[in-house]
């Protein structure tokens, strides 16, 4: 029998349906909470091409939502650890590991190939990135976002009379403003569920069946189990913001639109560090891993309020938290009270770090 038997036979699906998922070719983005039960189900349904970008490595924390990982995966680079388990399960597709993050730089070469590109991030830069490279292709996008108990879903920029993300959230948001569950916590239960509707939202759009979660975003409540949808409209404001071509789009950055705060990597910060430039922790004491570093400093984002006379004789300043949030937030509180000091966040936290304590000098 076909392993598809049981989706052809479904009245308005039929063989059409089952060879249009056939000859997609999809881009999943983020192979996390989100991302896990999206390429489950778009692979247990029969989509004939599936790419996965996710420049993240597997840590133990993911493993209560990320369920296509295990413990033999930490420390493995996401998309291929997602690559290799699907290999192993489905000879018929078509897979793709890349292992980076999507950039300004890379955007248009990654997603120009597919039909249909899911958002499984976690952060607004990505989303907006991704967004209005969907806009200058002409790509449906899928869309998903979790927060603690609420999920919601929907599908920008299926025609020219669909909405898009910056319909949605006219005004980029600080990401500061709204922490990842890193930083906040979740059930692997709610991912696996928004997940799994973003990936009927994908087989609908990719087969034709059903209704599409056009100009509407759903949202379901994991505490009461609730949904309800919202009607949303093109906006003009929306789209005065957007990128008018792939040169405007290269020339954003997207992070520095959102944060407000410069962001730099661990090579960046280790190679900078010293020579009036401090390098502030702002975990809880109780925080780990350690960082050994000797031009490192201690002050718990609790209290740096209180201890801003500890910065004064910096010329530049990089923050690092956990996973960079609480790192965004110390450097917009001490851009608004030392102005003209060079103040950065370190991206991704020690959490983006490949070993648990490094040593510097």
């Amino acid at each position: 029998m076909n392993r598809f038997q049981r989706q052809i036979i479904l009245p308005g699906f039929g063989t059409e349906g089952q060879e249009k998922l056939r000859n997609s070719s999809v881009a999943v983005i983020g192979a996390g909470g989100l991302g896990s039960p999206i390429l489950l189900y778009l692979a247990a349904a029969g989509v004939g091409k599936i790419t996965v970008i996710d420049g993240d490595e597997v840590s133990l924390s993911n493993l209560n939502r990320q369920v296509i990982f295990g413990e033999k995966d930490l420390g493995k680079k996401k998309a291929e650890a997602a690559v290799e388990y699907f290999n192993s399960k489905y000879s018929d597709i078509e897979w793709t590991a890349i292992s980076e993050f999507i950039s300004t730089d890379n955007a248009k070469e990654i997603l120009s190939p597919h039909h249909l590109i899911i958002d499984g991030s976690d952060n607004f830069p990505t989303r907006y990135l991704v967004n209005d490279a969907c806009v200058l292709l002409k790509k449906p996008l899928v869309f998903g976002a979790i927060y603690q108990h609420e999920g919601q879903v929907s599908v920008f920029n299926l025609n020219r009379n669909s909405c898009q993300y910056r319909d949605l959230f006219p005004d980029m948001p600080s990401a500061a403003e709204i922490p990842n569950c890193s930083e906040t916590g979740v059930l692997g239960v709610l991912p696996g569920i928004i997940g799994n509707l973003m990936a009927l939202e994908a087989i609908k759009v990719l087969s034709g069946l059903g209704e599409i979660l056009e100009n509407r975003v759903l949202y379901f409540n994991s505490l009461t189990s609730e949904t309800y949808d919202l009607q949303i409209s093109p906006s003009f404001k929306a789209r005065a913001a957007a990128p008018a071509d792939w040169e405007s789009l290269q020339a954003i950055n997207y992070e520095l639109a959102c944060e407000g705060i410069e962001t730099l990597d661990w090579d960046d910060a280790f190679r900078r560090a010293g020579h009036g430039t401090m390098l502030v922790d702002v975990r809880e004491l109780e925080e780990e891993p350690p960082l050994v570093c000797s031009a490192l400093t201690k002050i718990p984002m609790s209290v740096l309020p209180q201890q801003l006379e500890k910065l004064e004789d910096a010329e530049s300043i990089f923050f690092f938290c956990q996973t960079g949030i609480r790192s965004q937030k110390a450097a917009l509180l001490i851009k608004s009270h030392f102005p003209d000091k060079a103040t950065y966040s370190i991206k991704g936290g020690i959490s983006a770090l490949k070993t648990n304590s490094r040593s510097n000098g």
